[in-house]
């Protein structure tokens, strides 16, 4: 019965072909799964998955490139958007994008986020944000929100002592050099259809020369926060949303 019931043709979730069988390391309930899915699907559709290189720095993400099958290169903590500079400007015909959590491109990788967008290098950076360290212990991140508990903040983030929040989405859509800058979540398929839509324009963006593009992914770290995978998207939608508010907060591609 058992064997009848998970056949191919009875399951309602398609895998991509980029992605292959092997065991992901992500905690249960983890927006990454969701978004490299998203990813494998649009590069597909795409006609690109022999002229795409994708760049994980350190972080959640670090095995990425066990999981898609395209080219790949690592780098350094928060340096992606400079090995991705290198890469597109040898490669123009090739599709890069980086792919990179809050604490790596927002806090060890600002100057080098800041600077690939500002030049509109054709590039895309997918920015996962759930406002957390979460491989490294659950610590503050430069995206922590205002009273959040973290490792190292554990009665709250406190502006007075830690400054405040960092909107990277906000500062790159006031960038010259970027041309799409969007912000999207992937906790209900209505989420998950817009974030798909926002990475197939960006890549787009890339390929035909418009310039720098961002698309920021509104994420869950239920390991880090402490919370069931349920509870963690219930207070991701009550305290994240407010603060980093979803959409388009800039599009001049005309796509």
């Amino acid at each position: 019965m058992a064997e009848n019931i998970i056949a191919p043709e009875n399951l309602v979730y398609k895998k991509p072909t980029l992605m292959n069988n092997e065991t992901m390391h992500y905690c249960p309930g983890c927006s990454h799964g969701v978004v490299h899915k998203l990813v494998a699907e649009v590069i597909e559709e795409m006609g690109m998955a022999e002229k795409t290189i994708g760049v994980s720095p350190v972080g959640c993400a670090v095995f990425a490139y066990r999981y898609l099958d395209i080219d790949w290169q690592e780098a350094p903590h928060g340096r992606a958007p400079a090995l991705a500079t290198g890469i597109k400007r040898v490669w123009p015909d090739r599709l890069v994008f980086t792919y990179q959590g809050d604490g790596d491109l927002a806090c060890i990788g600002t100057a080098e986020t800041i600077h690939a967008l500002n030049r509109g290098e054709n590039i895309t950076i997918i920015f996962i944000n759930n406002a957390i360290y979460g491989m490294t212990g659950g610590q503050m991140a430069p995206t922590t929100l205002i009273g959040q508990k973290t490792a190292t903040c554990p009665y709250g983030r406190d502006p007075e002592i830690h400054g405040y929040p960092l909107n990277m989405t906000q500062i790159a859509s006031q960038l010259e050099g970027t041309c799409y800058v969007s912000r999207q979540s992937v906790d209900n398929m209505a989420s998950i259809n817009k974030a798909k839509k926002a990475i197939r324009k960006a890549f787009e963006a890339s390929m035909q020369g418009k310039g720098s593009s961002l698309v920021e992914i509104v994420s869950t770290c239920n390991s880090g926060w402490k919370l069931s995978p349920a509870k963690a998207n219930e207070w991701m939608r009550e305290n994240m949303f407010p603060k980093y508010v979803k959409g388009d907060l800039k599009d001049t591609t005309g796509l």
